[in-house]
């Protein structure tokens, strides 16, 4: 697929975890988060051991707290949402701080938020640690579905293709005079989009036809063979293996 493109998720080392074959860490990933997923949202220690874990990786990957913080805002959504249940939520009422709010609602708040932010902060080093290119391999590797891993390796491909696409549309339209300030404008950014669209859509037969010419027949030829050693799924699997003892403690606790 040629040379793989660097992403502003992915954070250069040369680590433990930077080394592991992605496809040892992306069932790894899976795991924890189902684990995450299963624990009793009323065993609070588990939670705190899963984020200890979380932190351990980090520190053993050398990702620093506050390239995750700032990339923990795609959780904001998640956040707005598990605020607003103890208000509007129903059934018995408690006083927190002079409001009155949902006692269930506080706790599917709190089952939202922790488990939320747990399968992000994992999900964040997984992409901090692997290569997008290298995910995508992985996932091959995993034998997902071939259509869905080469669309997301053309998406991969041609992101930039297209983002530097719209910024010459954009500095066309600025060149004549053309700035978007308020809805009357929306008519020139829909056309804009139109045109972006039938010439994405016009790269891409050009792209499969290219292809077809060299032989293509449906599955991309695998470049990289990435082999995993027993020692790899070993080091992968610490991660969800000690999050699963800790739920089992807190299945059998609660």
């Amino acid at each position: 697929m040629g040379a793989g493109h660097t992403h502003q998720l992915y954070r250069p080392g040369d680590t433990v975890v930077h080394r592991l074959p992605p496809h040892c860490k992306l069932p790894a990933v899976a795991a924890f988060a189902v684990v995450v997923v299963a624990t009793p949202r009323e065993a609070f220690w588990a939670f705190g051991v899963y984020a200890l874990l979380l932190a351990a990786v980090a520190a053993v990957a050398r990702v620093p707290a506050r390239f995750l913080l700032r990339r923990m805002v795609i959780e904001v959504p998640f956040v707005v949402f598990a605020v607003a249940l103890p208000i509007i939520g129903l059934g018995e009422r408690v006083e927190v701080l002079g409001l009155s709010l949902s006692a269930e609602g506080l706790w599917s708040a709190w089952n939202i938020l922790a488990k939320a932010t747990l399968g992000v902060v994992a999900s964040i080093l997984l992409a901090a640690t692997t290569e997008p290119r290298a995910m995508l391999l992985g996932a091959q590797r995993l034998r997902l579905p071939q259509t869905l891993v080469q669309i997301a390796m053309f998406m991969l491909r041609y992101m930039d293709v297209i983002l530097d696409e719209m910024r010459r549309m954009r500095v066309a339209r600025e060149s004549r005079g053309f700035t978007a300030r308020d809805v009357r404008h929306l008519p020139v950014i829909a056309k804009s989009a139109g045109a972006l669209f039938i010439r994405s859509y016009e790269r891409g037969e050009r792209v499969h036809l290219a292809m077809l010419s060299r032989g293509y027949t449906g599955s991309m030829p695998v470049i990289d063979d990435l082999r995993a050693t027993a020692r790899n799924w070993a080091t992968a699997a610490s991660l969800p293996a000690a999050a699963l003892a800790t739920a089992v403690l807190s299945w059998s606790v609660s």
